[in-house]
Order: C-alpha cells, then structure tokens, then sequence
C-alpha cells in the first residue's frame, strides 16, 4: 500500500478492524455474564420473539400451578372443619344410643340432651367458622361453586369449580320435617327415632367429603401436569436463549486475540506517516 502523508487509509483500516474485534469480545462478555445468547432483538430477532411467548407461557402456568395449590389449601381447610364435626356426629350418636337405653332416668336423659344440644350448637360454629382467606366454607356461601383457574386459557377444561353443600345442623340429614335441630334425647323412644337423623347427617357430611377428596386429587393431578408442562417449555426456552458457554468462550478468547493483535498492527500503521516524513526529509 502506497505511503500517504494526509490520510493514513492503513490506520483507518486497523482501527475499523479493531473495533469489530473489541465487539465480538464485548458481546462474548455480555453473553457470558448473563448466560443468555440473546441479549436484545438485534442478536436474534425470531429467536427473542419465540422466547418471549414461552416465557409468558412458563409464568402463566406457573400461576395455574399457585392457583391449584391454592384450591387444595382450601380443600384441606374444609376438610378440617368437617373433620372436627364427624367426630361431633359420631358423639351425637353415641349419646342417642346411651339415651335409649331403658336403665337410664329422666334425670340422666336431661344431661345427656343437654351435651346434644351443645354438640348441635359446635356443629353451627363449626360451619359459621371455617374459611379461607375470608371466604366461608361450610355455611352455604360456598354452595353455588368456587372456580379453580388450572390452565392458561378461557376454556372449561382450564377450570375446575368445586360445590361445598351448607352442612350446618339445619341441613345435615334433614327433611322436609326433620333435622338435626328438632332432635330429642327426653325419651328414650326420642333418642331412638334420632338415630335414623343422625345416621343420615353422617351420609351426607360423608359424600360432601369425598367429593372433595375427588377434587383435590384432580388438583394434585393437574399439579403435576403443569409441572411437567413447564419443564418442557423451559427447557425449549434454554435451548433457544441460553449461551453455549464453550463456544461463546472460544469466540472471547478469538476476539481478545484479533483486539491484541488490532492494537500492534494499529500501532505500526500509525507510525507510517513518520515513516514517509523520514523518507521526505531524507
């Protein structure tokens, strides 16, 4: 190349040169320190593109995930209560049955209606009480349904809506003419007819429970198949904006030798204009 006094053309070369090779090394290092390949639109604009969806496909189904073990917390909640008033019911029976017993006096029958009673007034506190973040779940206002949001879609398969009957002591076993409330263990025939009510509060708390229990294992079910779901789309999401960390290594150690090399070939076309005065004044 011809020696030029006013424009040094090989200079301007070498430091074009240098600067391409001072970006390779700086994007290698952005790279590296993120873990990502994709660090804005320009490095791949599809791939950030497609990247960005799964993302907002990973989060949205680790939301559904929350929401699932949200619904089974609330099972459990209600399952709690309804615990504590089968144990009650199965009490309340226990005293029927020492009541019609025809060794006992009025006198003992008076005490022995009067822990019923009692137990019928737990069962209503039970059901007024139980409830999950402020919801009630036992006293009817969870009768219409509670929805359970499982999937990332408006669809009804994404749901999964779970119906708490009132099992307050005015709807366990009742009829049209009879309930736990209108029960009496005076008499022994009294604490007889009883039996027949409670057995049938017993039935019902037991079906609003396995229906539950049915519920909760679709939940813990749906659990798993969001976890799955998002182990796969993760790991689709990695293979696109994860860095190769041994090739992008081999690119910083290349670029860091052309910038080494940039800087001496730089340096010696910057000493070409002396070179030429020299020759001039020679």
């Amino acid at each position: 190349m011809p020696l030029n006094v006013k424009t040094n053309i090989s200079s301007l070369i070498a430091r074009r040169n240098l600067n391409r090779s001072q970006n390779m090394v700086d994007k290698s290092l952005a790279r590296l320190s993120t873990g990502m390949r994709i660090t804005s639109a320009a490095d791949d604009a599809a791939g950030l593109a497609i990247s960005q969806k799964l993302k907002s496909q990973i989060r949205s189904l680790e939301q559904a995930s929350r929401n699932a073990n949200d619904g089974i917390s609330l099972i459990q909640t209600a399952e709690g209560g309804m615990d504590q008033m089968g144990e009650i019911l199965n009490r309340m029976r226990e005293l029927a049955v020492q009541s019609a017993n025809g060794t006992l006096t009025n006198t003992d029958r008076s005490f022995l209606h009067s822990e019923f009673n009692t137990l019928v007034s737990e069962l209503d506190r039970i059901a007024d009480t139980t409830e999950f973040n402020g919801r009630k779940l036992l006293n009817g206002s969870a009768s219409a349904g509670i929805s359970f949001q499982i999937g990332i879609n408006d669809n009804s398969s994404d749901r999964i809506t779970v119906s708490i009957m009132n099992v307050k002591a005015s709807k366990l076993g009742a009829t049209t003419t009879n309930s736990l409330l209108s029960q009496s263990l005076s008499t022994a025939s009294k604490a007889q007819s009883s039996l027949d009510v409670i057995d049938a509060a017993i039935a019902d708390l037991s079906t609003v429970r396995a229906k539950l229990g049915s519920a909760q294992n679709r939940l813990n079910v749906s659990i798993e198949n969001l976890g799955s779901s998002i182990e796969s789309l993760s790991a689709a999401n990695a293979r696109i904006r994860d860095v190769d960390v041994a090739r992008e290594t081999a690119n910083m150690t290349k670029g860091q030798i052309l910038v080494q090399a940039g800087i001496s070939v730089l340096a010696q076309a910057n000493q070409s204009p002396q070179v030429a005065l020299s020759l001039l004044q020679g």
